[in-house]
Order: C-alpha cells, then sequence, then structure tokens
C-alpha cells in the first residue's frame, strides 16, 4: 500500500511563512507608501500587482509540471473574485472614510462573524472555552489598537460590506479546497489571474476616488521600484500561506492566531519607525498572547475528544461484529447437531 504523501510545508512552516510574509509586507508598504517614504498611495493597484505577480507564478508552475490544474467552474470562480474584490476595495474605503479607531473595532469583528457564518453554513459548533479564548484575543487586540472612536453613516456601511466579504471569502477558500480537492497553491492560480485583472482595470480609478491622485503622474523612482517589487514578492507567499493555512485549519483559527501579526506589527514598529509602545499596547499584547494559546489548547482538547470518542464507537463496533459472529457460529453448531 503506497504510504500518504507529506506536505512539502508543515502546520508550523505555513503559520511561520504567513506571520513573516504579512508582517514584511506591511513594513515594506509602510516605506513605500508612506510620505515619508516614497508617497505611492495607490493601494487597490498595488494589490493588483501582488495578483499579477502571484499569477504569473502559478502560471510558471503549472508550465513546469509542478503542481496540476483542476477544473473549477468558471462562474464559482467569479464570484469568488468579486467578493474578494469587494472585501479589499471595502477595506479601503472604510480605513478612509473611519477613525482609525472604528476601523480596528470592524476588523476585530471579523473573527465572530466568521464564528456565525461557518455555523450558519458549514454548521459548525464552538466550545465554551474556544468562545471564551476568542474573546479574550479580540479584547487583547482592541485594547493594543483602538484609540479614537468616530463613526458615520457611509464608513459604518463600509466597514459592514468588508467584515461580511472578507469573512466569506476566508470561508470559502476552506469550502473550495474540499469540495474540489485542490490544494492551496492550485486554487490560489485559479483566482489569482481573475482578481489580478479587475484590480487592475478598476484599481487606478478607485485610487483616484480615494487620494485624488492619478498613479500616471506618480514618479517611478529605483526606491519606489525595489519596494514594489519586495512587497510584490513577500504577498506572493503571504497569499499562498493564507489559502494554506485556511485549507488546514479554518478560517476561525486563521483569524485568531492571525492577530500574532497585529503583535509583531506594533513590536516592529517600536524598534524600526519609533513608535510609541505604551503600557496599555503591552498589557493588551499580553492578553492577546495569552488568548491564542488558549485558544490553541482548547482546538487540541477537542481533537482529542473527538478522536476519543470515535475510537471508543470504533471499539463498540468491533465488539458487535463479534457478537454477531459469534451468534451465527452458536447457530451452525446448534442446526449440525439437530442434523446429526
Amino acid at each position: 500500500m503506497d504510504s500518504e504523501k507529506k506536505p512539502l510545508v508543515s502546520n508550523a512552516g505555513a503559520w511561520g511563512m504567513n506571520v513573516v510574509s504579512s508582517v514584511g509586507i506591511i513594513m515594506a508598504n509602510k516605506q513605500l507608501m508612506s510620505p515619508n517614504g516614497y508617497g505611492f498611495s495607490f493601494a487597490t493597484t498595488l494589490t493588483g500587482f501582488h495578483f499579477s505577480v502571484t499569477a504569473l507564478v502559478g502560471w510558471v508552475s503549472n508550465a513546469a509540471g509542478l503542481s496540476v490544474s483542476k477544473q473549477i467552474p468558471l462562474w464559482e470562480l467569479l464570484w469568488f473574485s468579486i467578493v474578494a474584490n469587494l472585501s479589499i476595495t471595502a477595506m479601503n474605503l472604510s480605513l478612509m472614510l473611519n477613525s482609525v479607531g472604528f476601523y480596528q473595532i470592524s476588523k476585530l469583528s471579523i473573527i465572530p462573524v466568521v464564528c456565525m457564518l461557518e455555523w450558519i453554513l458549514n454548521n459548525k459548533h464552538y466550545s465554551s472555552k474556544v468562545i471564551m479564548a476568542v474573546v479574550v484575543v479580540a479584547f487583547g487586540v482592541g485594547i493594543c489598537t483602538v484609540t479614537d472612536m468616530e463613526i458615520n453613516m457611509k464608513g459604518f456601511l463600509c466597514a459592514c460590506v468588508a467584515v461580511f466579504c472578507t469573512s466569506l471569502q476566508q470561508i470559502t477558500i476552506g469550502s473550495f479546497q474540499k469540495k474540489y480537492s485542490i490544494g492551496s497553491f492550485e486554487l490560489l492560480s485559479k483566482t489569482a489571474p481573475i482578481q489580478a485583472a479587475s484590480l487592475l482595470v478598476l484599481g487606478p480609478f478607485m485610487d483616484f476616488c480615494l487620494n485624488g491622485q492619478s498613479i500616471l503622474k506618480y514618479h517611478f523612482s529605483t526606491g519606489a521600484l525595489f519596494f514594489i517589487i519586495l512587497s510584490c514578492t513577500l504577498a506572493v507567499f503571504c497569499n499562498m500561506s493564507q489559502y494554506l493555512c485556511i485549507g488546514r485549519f479554518s478560517a476561525t483559527t486563521f483569524q485568531v492566531l492571525g492577530h500574532m501579526k497585529t503583535v509583531c506589527v506594533l513590536i516592529l514598529g517600536w524598534i524600526l519607525f519609533d513608535s510609541a509602545l505604551t503600557i496599555k499596547n503591552i498589557l493588551g499584547m499580553f492578553l492577546a498572547v495569552i488568548g491564542m494559546i488558549v485558544y490553541s489548547w482548547a482546538v487540541e482538547s477537542e481533537k482529542l475528544a473527538k478522536l476519543a470518542a470515535s475510537a471508543i464507537s470504533d471499539e463498540e463496533d468491533v465488539k458487535l461484529l463479534k457478537d454477531r459472529s459469534n451468534g451465527v457460529t452458536e447457530s451452525d453448531v446448534e442446526l449440525g447437531q439437530t442434523k446429526s
């Protein structure tokens, strides 16, 4: 019997890749887009560049035979791309229209929305331990990041669209991988070209609406080009690891443990950019990390409980089969004695 193929990237490796690439891309984009850096204020178009490079890597991988292309109905790829692009656009609009505090609150609300959608769509239930851990993580990250809080109707609606679309997109990634038995990178290479084409067409118009500047008038210096290429390279690993993590675990786990990136960004911002790090930030980071540890323990406990229940069920089935087998044997012996 053939042994099962081991994955090329371990679970810890997938999480490590996601954290490092996500934090790296935030730092690179900070330098690229900051007024003190290169002033490249075209976030939606930059995302189009990211998916273009990801699509190119996927095409090269398929052409070289490193990955296998599987069929997914075009209409499903199209609606997924629409949801994913709405998530990106609405997030950018939410950041522009809302205060930073409300923007962070809206991002934290992705966790309960993901839980609710997984319960509605996949009939998934959560234990009280998992729910408590999620609350602790959200509370800790909230202490770290939330400062001012201002709400307006346009910003609120954009935040609602962003949260819903982001949650639905992440759940769909896992659903597609299970439904079509497709690997994370193969799925990414299917969705990336559609997202790239739509974002490259619509991105410049969206960015012009957001900041009133045209990308055609931007001066692409050597330093700006270097950071764009670096950002796109990191985006390939970020996108790939996101699909890997969601495919292996769940959208909820990806959201909860993904807040480790927030902690890393705060620490690196303090080290590299002289950002303020207060007692409140440190307390929030400590709570968030404790919550992540508790969440990991709670999920692992649930898995062990399910395995134990499955083992008991298997033992009972084996015992029942043996009893039936013994019953049949005894009846055969009795019939044989009667005949004799």
